[in-house]
């Protein structure tokens, strides 16, 4: 079986490692534990490739699987318990702080045939600035045929903490146009796009116009079907009941320094969260796992 092979790279500002194991190529910026591109040999994409992405310090990366936490989104649409979590006066910034902090990469190891990578958020003494909790989080990494994420949160501190999440995952597709997903048959959402407004989806989602949706109570087994490139790719999901499907369309992506005015066709966002009501709290000494595994079938 071939070694499997970690190179360290830089990228303008930002330290990364491209990760090598049987096939498949990963890449992962440290800040953020980012993965910003996976792909196996001789197959289209998974990771949608964004060209005009930005690897700066401070700046979340606009492709790959931004790891949002422990708040999704705007801030003040986080539910009292999580906007409770933090303790200052300061603006909030989108997202969380997890997606451009410095991450640690604590090793890589053979389970069978599968590569193993874990990574890891330093807890600084006091806890985050303006969020003083001790919550270990660790991304965890297991690359077969597929790749399987998780992000486990442990509370090791004395009181209860509540935060919500995603894995904010931009997949690649031929042309958003043109695909559809499977899997929300009768799933209410949130319409974002169209005043927060609540909706129930019917039959297959297919996309026509800017898409921000939060399903709630998601089954676990999603399917993102691309004809043109005779691919389906499969998502299933582990500790989460809330996903998230967002495309800017046209004129939203005009605002965005990171994307080309046309790069919304390349794109699809299925973010697996936990947001709104599905938050999660953590009891002392309690953990808690939000996972996707991804996989890429010919039709």
């Amino acid at each position: 079986m071939p070694t499997p092979h970690v190179e360290t790279v830089k990228i303008d500002e930002l330290d990364c490692w491209r990760i090598r194991h049987n096939g498949a190529e990963l890449m992962i910026a440290q800040q953020g534990a980012h993965i910003f591109s996976y792909g196996r040999e001789g197959e289209q994409p998974v990771i949608w490739p964004n060209p005009a992405a930005v690897f700066k310090k401070g700046k979340g990366i606009r492709t790959g699987v931004p790891v949002c936490w422990p708040w999704f989104g705007v801030f003040d649409r986080n539910p009292q318990s999580v906007k409770a979590m933090r303790l200052s006066d300061q603006p909030a910034g989108a997202h969380g702080f997890a997606r451009t902090a410095t991450w640690a990469l604590a090793g890589t190891t053979l389970e069978g045939q599968a590569l193993r990578i874990d990574l890891e958020l330093p807890v600084p003494a006091g806890g985050f600035p303006g969020w003083p909790h001790q919550v270990d989080l660790t991304l965890s990494l297991l690359l077969d045929d597929q790749l399987h994420i998780r992000l486990t949160s442990h509370n090791r501190g004395d009181d209860t903490v509540t935060l919500s999440q995603a894995l904010h995952t931009y997949f690649a597709v031929s042309d958003v146009r043109n695909v559809q997903v499977e899997g929300l048959d009768g799933s209410a959402y949130i319409d974002t796009a169209d005043g927060w407004s609540e909706k129930t989806q019917s039959g297959l989602l297919h996309f026509s116009a800017e898409t921000d949706r939060i399903y709630l109570d998601t089954p676990s087994s999603l399917n993102i079907v691309d004809k043109d490139w005779q691919r389906r790719i499969q998502l299933t999901s582990q500790g989460s009941k809330s996903t998230v499907i967002w495309n800017p369309w046209t004129e939203r992506a005009k605002a965005f320094d990171d994307m080309a005015d046309d790069g919304w066709q390349g794109m699809l966002c299925i973010e697996t969260a936990n947001v709104l009501d599905d938050v999660v709290s953590l009891a002392p000494g309690e953990s808690h796992t939000l996972g996707v595994s991804i996989t890429g079938i010919a039709l």
